[in-house]
């Protein structure tokens, strides 16, 4: 029996917030900056802040290797601790940057305004420009997906938003209308393209398309032609771009980050969690949230509704997905042995599907990487809080909190508890039904969620 040489003191906090309240159900989870951008499967800030408050001190370093929307970094930012935070979603980094860098509301508020009121005139002054620019800024491939999910007049008012944006001078102002802009495209509902459940990362087309009508309400908000009697799930009401970002810029710069006394400027760049920027035994506290096997949130499968605006084409964001840890490419990745149940999984996975046995065997292998990091860069005696979902693959549980233990504990984390929070799922922006149907692979996989606490034991 092999000793492990503890803190008790921490050791016990660490297991018994684990036993705690995890689901934080009618908490408000949009203070601060946490809704400037929608973002699927983003944990409520409460969680992280639980673990930031109780087992670090301020001024020390939290980690968040997949920052994803920067709910994390947030919180650390918020409590006085240096946040990092990496990533190698483009959208992802903009959405964590934003979030985290106060800015002038004055200053902001003027440029907003005139930067609308310049793109409006531009759609009518300029259209013949704006129509070449949009015939001549992509490839085939990018073209012909911008046509589909997005009106020609909604490309011209996106067009002229995105030309104002960049006459910007300052990044930080840019970026924050950057985000602005992909916010009225990627949402909860609504937003400006023809795709429907666009922040649940599970778009499709609208069935049935109605248009604003020329004539506005007091409050300047758009009025449509006669609703139809048909599921309003199928049906979609084309957006002003020009009324959506107003809007948007309203709330964003309501919740627009603020100097915080004591706070700390963090660290937010591009990255790989499996391969750390970071020297060994340099970080406090670890608290992130990896994708779900086989690919069961596409992060950017709606990321690049916003990014193709941003300047990217289809086929670069394509090949950056298949760089995703979780991805179904699995032909050039070098995979690495699994424990025994994990590869048990595995090969259940691979009885009935031998491409999904294969994406989950990489899915695995690359979050062992990840662990294997996550040990390195933590100092003895601290902690990596995980949050992990289990995915229904061709009828068999990935269990991904059992097989992460199972990899933890090889590598060589104590790991005390896991413990287990329930869904609010429409509030977490999982991918869902509007209607209860238990045969669903998707509903079946997501009401829950699992929180690992990996403690690394003292030297």
């Amino acid at each position: 029996m092999v000793s492990i040489n503890r803190n008790p003191s921490y050791y016990h906090i660490l297991k018994s917030l684990l036993s705690g309240d995890l689901d934080f159900h009618g908490q408000n989870t949009n203070y601060a900056s946490h809704n400037f951008h929608a973002f699927a499967a983003k944990f409520p800030p409460q969680l992280p802040a639980k673990f930031i408050t109780e087992l670090t001190n301020p001024g020390d370093v939290v980690l968040d290797p997949m920052v994803g929307s920067g709910t994390t970094i947030v919180e650390a930012y918020l409590n006085g601790r240096f946040g990092i935070g990496f990533d190698i979603d483009p959208l992802a980094l903009k959405i964590a940057t934003v979030k985290v860098t106060p800015i002038d509301v004055d200053e902001a508020l003027s440029i907003g305004q005139l930067l609308l009121r310049n793109a409006m005139l531009n759609v009518e002054t300029k259209r013949e420009e704006l129509d070449n620019e949009l015939r001549t800024r992509w490839n085939l491939k990018t073209k012909e997906f911008v046509d589909y999910w997005f009106e020609y007049d909604t490309q011209l008012e996106i067009m002229s938003l995105v030309n104002e944006i960049k006459t910007i001078e300052k990044d930080t102002l840019r970026d924050f209308f950057d985000l602005t802009l992909s916010g009225i495209i990627i949402t909860k509902s609504g937003g400006v393209s023809l795709a429907l459940d666009l922040a649940h990362t599970r778009p499709h087309r609208a069935k049935l398309i109605f248009h604003r009508a020329d004539r506005v309400k007091e409050d300047d908000s758009p009025v449509y032609n006669a609703t139809p009697k048909l599921n309003e799930h199928s049906i979609k009401y084309v957006r002003s771009a020009f009324w959506e970002f107003k809007k948007k810029f309203r709330q964003n710069l309501e919740s627009a980050p603020k100097r915080v006394l004591g706070s700390l400027a963090p660290k937010i760049e591009l990255g790989n969690a499996k391969s750390l920027p970071l020297d060994n035994e340099s970080v406090d506290l670890i608290v992130t949230s990896p994708p779900y096997p086989s690919n069961a949130i596409d992060y950017m499968r709606a990321h690049k509704f916003s990014l193709v605006w941003l300047g990217y084409n289809i086929d670069d964001l394509s090949q950056k997905r298949q760089r995703y840890i979780g991805s179904d490419a699995t032909n050039s990745t070098t995979l690495l042995e699994l424990p025994d149940y994990s590869e048990s999984v595995v090969q259940k996975v691979m009885g009935e599907d031998v491409n999904k046995g294969r994406s989950l065997r990489r899915y695995y292998s690359e979050m062992t990487e990840v662990l294997i990091e996550m040990f390195r860069v933590l100092k003895p005696g601290k902690t990596a809080v995980i949050v992990v979902g289990n995915s229904k693959i061709k009828g068999v549980d990935s269990d991904t909190a059992a097989c992460l233990k199972e990899i933890g504990q090889k590598i060589g984390f104590d790991i005390p508890k896991v413990g287990v929070r329930k869904l609010d799922r429409d509030r977490r922006m999982m991918p869902v039904e509007y209607k209860a149907d238990l045969s669903s692979q998707i509903q079946q996989r997501m009401h829950e969620e699992f929180v690992l606490g990996c403690y690394k034991p003292e030297n």
